[in-house]
């Protein structure tokens, strides 16, 4: 079975950047895959992906060695099943706020007797190879995202369930949870305190810490704090920040035109 790279990663100690895909395309999946990210995460809650978008998406990244994830849209064991089915290789569950969504969010990632994923692994066949059957629980991830202060407070709880790979901080709800505005690259000290405290038990029960960042530098900031996996914006945001970069110079130089608003595209 082909191997997951990001568990080879944080099984040598280090930190995998992720980039995030909200743009339903397999062309610019492909194109995102070839930029030498150790993931990328498609993302079916917020961005504009469907399952028959994420399909061709799920294939473009496939041409390169960069390991495929999605994040779904809901706790909800058959969208779960059939993103596994596709061929993604790890699961990012939303709102995961008790430790039984936990235990029934890694139990869909799991095929008997370890869970209750039902099995028909259509495309993960092709991708990962014919022993997927075999290998398959102890290969692919489930990553719950831990983003509300009902997730604060069962934090213990979630981190100690058994299988259970990951945690993500979802920074922009976790602010909005905690009566903050919901954005990026959190520096104050009431959010940096809920931040460490999810990092350092996810440390304490062998789990792996993982965080959506706006900067490269905060997500230097978040490496060297001790988080294992960090994703940089999206396709989406990367677009309009570039295409925006070259207007401006463009503008710089002289080139008159007509004046417009900063584009917006949402928390990720």
């Amino acid at each position: 079975m082909r191997a997951n790279r990001l568990r080879e990663i944080w099984r040598r100690g280090g930190a995998a950047v992720n980039g995030w895909l909200a743009i339903p395309s397999g062309v610019s999946a492909e194109a995102m895959a070839h930029q030498g990210w150790d993931s990328l995460t498609i993302d079916m809650q917020h961005g504009l992906v469907d399952y028959a978008s994420a399909v061709p998406m799920l294939q473009g990244i496939s041409t390169t060695e960069t390991v495929p994830l999605a994040r779904v849209p809901w706790l909800e064991p058959g969208i779960i099943m059939k993103a596994l089915d596709a061929g993604a290789y790890g699961i990012i569950c939303p709102m995961v706020n008790t430790r039984a969504d936990a235990e029934k969010f890694v139990g869909a990632c799991r095929y008997a007797p370890d869970g209750y994923r039902s099995f028909g692994p259509t495309r993960a066949l092709l991708y990962a190879g014919a022993d997927y059957p075999e290998h398959a629980n102890e290969t692919v991830l489930a990553i719950a995202m831990i983003e509300t202060r009902a997730a604060l407070d069962n934090l213990e709880a979630i981190v100690s369930t058994p299988g259970l790979d990951g945690v993500y901080i979802g920074p922009a709800d976790l602010a909005l949870s905690l009566g903050h505005k919901p954005k990026f690259d959190h520096t104050e000290p009431e959010l940096l305190e809920p931040i460490e405290r999810i990092l350092n038990a996810a440390k304490a029960h062998g789990v792996m810490p993982g965080i959506h960042c706006g900067s490269a530098a905060y997500a230097k900031r978040m490496i060297d704090l001790g988080f294992q996996l960090v994703t940089l914006l999206s396709d989406q945001r990367l677009l309009v920040a570039a295409a925006k970069g070259i207007v401006d110079d463009l503008r710089g130089l002289g080139v008159e035109g007509a004046e417009s608003a900063p584009s917006e595209t949402g928390p990720y």
